[in-house]
């Protein structure tokens, strides 16, 4: 064990404080939820990475959205999700779609998914998809969506996420 630094608290349990340290260590990509909301038919979205693949038979993939989100419950009524995968020299994109209130598609350009969703200009890839479930998991919900459909879209490298902070992915040669 690291000199320094205890894993539990007074009370046995992980400090919050070094179990985001620690797991900031874990490079993750991300990716915006975007759907119409189905009560105005404005576009709405949210930030997030964690986000993984689930199941290919059938076709799962799951995200995590904090119980205190203001915009999970824009996305949840939807009848369809669009996952974007963000592309590296889209920093500015996730900051927006991780903003708490306010237009978030102010100034984005995007196209409807075959499910009626947004997908941003520039996503590396998007997947539409219809919730099949929701967890509750301590301060957060894990969302289980089946894909009905994706494709590929912009070039380049994903957006990461590493040690608190944003970057990109070079590519071996």
């Amino acid at each position: 064990m690291p000199t320094g630094h205890s894993p539990h608290n007074q009370n046995g349990n992980v400090d919050s404080r070094r179990f985001r340290q620690v797991l900031g260590r874990f490079a993750t990509g991300v990716v915006a939820i975007t759907a119409v909301d189905p009560l105005d038919g404005q576009p709405c979205g949210l930030a997030a990475n964690s986000f993984t693949s689930v199941s290919l038979d059938p076709p799962l993939v799951a995200f995590c959205v904090a119980h205190t989100s203001t915009s999970w419950p824009r996305l949840r009524g939807a009848k369809t999700l669009t996952v974007n995968v963000l592309a590296e020299h889209q920093q500015a994109v996730c900051a927006q779609m991780a903003t708490k209130g306010g237009d978030k598609f102010a100034g984005l350009s995007w196209t409807v998914s075959p499910g009626g969703s947004p997908v941003l200009e520039g996503a590396l890839a998007w997947l539409d998809c219809a919730v099949e479930a929701v967890h509750p998991a301590g301060d957060h919900m894990i969302v289980v969506a089946r894909v009905l459909h994706l494709d590929t879209g912009g070039e380049g490298g994903p957006l990461v996420f590493f040690r608190g902070g944003y970057g990109g992915f070079v590519e071996p040669a």
